[in-house]
């Protein structure tokens, strides 16, 4: 039988994107209508904006594993989060966690290796980009990480929270990631990462300016490879 597979939300766009992709990937490889079992706990996003913006990270940390406990609690046997930037406190919450988890820049990274990659830049929250949630992980692939200037990520950081979290997507924005995309292309970059599911649904990859490594549907793939294999 298929792993029952646990989502640890953080954002409804990032936890529906994941999901759909999950439901809507399984029948080519299991058949018509089929998927594994798939639960999905979430906290408000406000409730870890609160410790984030505090630089608690030990609070996102609890709140991560109280949605760990309560989807271990109906049988999920493997765990995914699509919030890239929750990942900063990973190892403090698989390390205390009963239920393997997978991490959403291996599933990148694996992605990346394969397709040749070995300078990518990052698009995301302004956490995401100055923290070590990539850089650490694509060291183990042999990749380099870049990202934007920093006057780039405030703005970033900007569109998203005021825009991509809530469904608001515009032309505007969209032609402004293309524009940061095209500064990693000029600085050698060879792939953009997007980190955050309202970039996934904003950028159209084929007009991006480099190839895109979306995240939240890689997380999902890996996570369903994953409960298909034999124990």
């Amino acid at each position: 039988m298929p792993k029952h597979i646990g989502i640890v939300a953080c954002s409804a766009e990032g936890a529906a994107l994941c999901y759909r992709t999950l439901c809507g990937e399984a029948p080519a490889r299991m058949g018509e209508y089929l998927h594994p079992e798939v639960s999905m706990h979430t906290y408000p996003l406000g409730d870890y904006m609160v410790h984030i913006r505090s630089g608690n990270w030990d609070g996102v940390a609890e709140l991560m594993l109280s949605s760990a406990e309560k989807l271990s609690s109906i049988g999920a046997e493997l765990l995914i989060c699509p919030g890239n930037t929750i990942h900063e406190v990973f190892e403090q919450v698989a390390g205390s966690s009963s239920v393997p988890w997978i991490h959403i820049a291996d599933a990148v990274g694996a992605e990346a290796k394969s397709q040749g990659y070995t300078r990518v830049g990052i698009v995301g929250t302004k956490y995401l980009m100055a923290g070590s949630v990539y850089s650490e992980r694509f060291g183990r692939f042999g990749i380099s990480c870049e990202i934007p200037d920093e006057k780039d990520r405030e703005r970033i950081n900007t569109i998203i929270f005021s825009q991509l979290v809530n469904g608001i997507y515009t032309s505007e924005s969209r032609l402004y990631f293309n524009e940061v995309v095209r500064k990693f292309r000029e600085r050698g970059c060879d792939a953009v990462i997007l980190g955050c599911v309202g970039i996934s649904l904003i950028v159209d990859p084929n007009t991006c300016p480099l190839p895109v490594l979306d995240s939240t549907r890689l997380l999902a793939r890996a996570a369903l490879k994953k409960a298909l294999e034999e124990d």
